[in-house]
Formats: C-alpha cells, structure tokens, sequence
C-alpha cells in the first residue's frame, strides 16, 4: 500500500483533503502524513495512522519530506495563503510559487511518483513526475481561516444560486470537500494504475463528476 503526504493540511481545500483520506474505506493508502506550519483541527478519528511534522519554519520542509521512509506516493500540495496574511505580495510568492517548487523537486528525488496541485502547474510538470494532477476548480466554497472579504461576496452569491438551480453553480464555483474528494479520487485511480496520462487536468466538470456524482464513500 501507498502512503500520502499533504502539504496545506489546513487551508480551505487541504483540510478537506486531510478528512477525506482519513475516513475513506479505501485501501491505497496505508499511513498519511502531514507537514504544516501548525497543527491541523482533530476532526474524525483517523482509519490510517496519521504523522504530523510541525514547523513554522518553512526551510526545514524539504529536508524532512526527503527523510520520510518510504517515500510518499502520492503528495497533495493546497499550499496558498492571502497577500495580507504573509506579509505582502513579495512573501505570498515565496509561499505559493518558491516553496511549492522547492517541495516538489525534494518529492520527485525522494520518488514520489504522482504530485498534485491547483496552481503553478508549468513548473510542477517541469519536474518530471511519472503522474501530475492539476486541479482547477472555479470559485471555492467554504469557510477560510484568512477570510476575502471579495471571495466571501462571491461565494454568497454562488450560495444563493445554488440553492435555486444547483447545476448552475457548478458551472463556476465548487465546494471545497467536492474538490478535495475528487483530488483523493484521482490519486487513487493513478495509484491503481487506471490513468495513463503523465499530467492529468481536472477541471471543473471533472471535479464535479469525481468528488460529487461518482464520489460513493
């Protein structure tokens, strides 16, 4: 069996990823391990061991990914975070693009074989991996820690429609646990060798049919 890495395990998306691999019935992933800059909510009770590596110290990411043994097979990465929350647009870049990058390439020498993220995917399909998942959904739904006050507007319009013809919402806009089900499927059909494809694109009717109308857990 696999083991999952999850990077982000506390933002909007990656807390949904983190909850989703613990309570899933399936059998791929045997342990899920987490680095973060805290540690996430308790959330349910996890069918998988989970191990956490705390750090605030973000240059000590690499080192660790490339010390667990085995490697993971698979790493989601929902690393993001707002302009105001790092301290300006200069440090937001250092996090989405400069640490990303760094993490990927210790996770493709470590031998990781599938990498999946929602951005910057030219610099991740650079890399090499033998399977590449971008997710690029729409608008995201659900509560932030750093809250947006325009995302937050928006979401609350995409609500409201919704609930009036649901369809049309997800045209343009999808929950965050629909997102994150359809990133824990798609790695788990790669890990059973069901995609051939070396960079796989969900967008967002793929993420609806993934994590929503074929999502059975």
């Amino acid at each position: 069996m696999s083991k999952a890495l999850i990077l982000g395990s506390t933002g909007l998306v990656g807390s949904f990823i983190l909850s989703t691999l613990k309570t899933s019935p399936s059998s791929t992933f045997s342990s899920i391990e987490i680095i973060a800059r805290r540690s996430p909510a308790a959330g349910k009770d996890s069918t998988v061991p989970v191990n956490e590596f705390v750090e605030k110290d973000t240059t000590r990411w690499a080192g660790h990914l490339s010390s667990i043994s085995p490697a993971p097979s698979v790493v989601f990465s929902g690393l993001a975070t707002t302009r105001a929350a790092a301290g300006g647009f200069e440090n937001q870049y250092k996090i989405e693009h400069d640490l990303n990058i760094e993490l990927a390439t210790a996770a493709k020498a470590a031998g990781t074989k599938t990498y999946m993220k929602g951005e910057i995917e030219e610099h991740i399909k650079e890399i090499g991996f033998e399977h590449t998942i971008i997710v690029q959904p729409g608008l995201i739904i659900g509560h932030r820690e750093e809250s947006r006050f325009a995302e937050g507007i928006a979401q609350g319009l995409a609500s409201a429609i919704g609930k009036i013809h649901g369809s049309f919402k997800d045209s343009w806009a999808q929950d965050a646990d629909v997102i994150a089900k359809a990133a824990v499927s798609a790695a788990i059909k790669v890990e059973k060798g069901e995609v051939k494809d070396k960079v796989w694109v969900l967008k967002q009717k793929d993420i609806i049919q993934l994590g929503s109308k074929e999502w059975t857990a």
